[in-house]
């Protein structure tokens, strides 16, 4: 599995509820995000990589993303 990339530096703010980013902070422990920010960038970036429209994954793809939601909680 790949790591997530480095949080992009300079940047833009965001702002965001404070229960979303409590929840992500929730989700990303025990994972391999050191910070929400680098959590959201990666989860951007990969939308950005495969829009919804070009969803079709690779088996390599959908082993990746299986481990991921692994390793968030998401599933056993």
């Amino acid at each position: 599995m790949t790591s997530p990339p480095p949080t992009p530096s300079p940047g833009r703010t965001v702002h965001l509820p404070e229960e979303v980013v409590r929840a992500l902070e929730a989700r990303m422990k025990g994972s391999s995000f050191h910070s929400v920010d680098e959590l959201i960038a990666y989860i951007l970036g990969r939308l950005v990589d495969h829009p919804a429209g070009d969803a079709v994954f690779s088996e390599e793809d959908e082993r990746e993303l299986k481990d991921r939601l692994r390793s968030l909680g998401y599933i056993d």
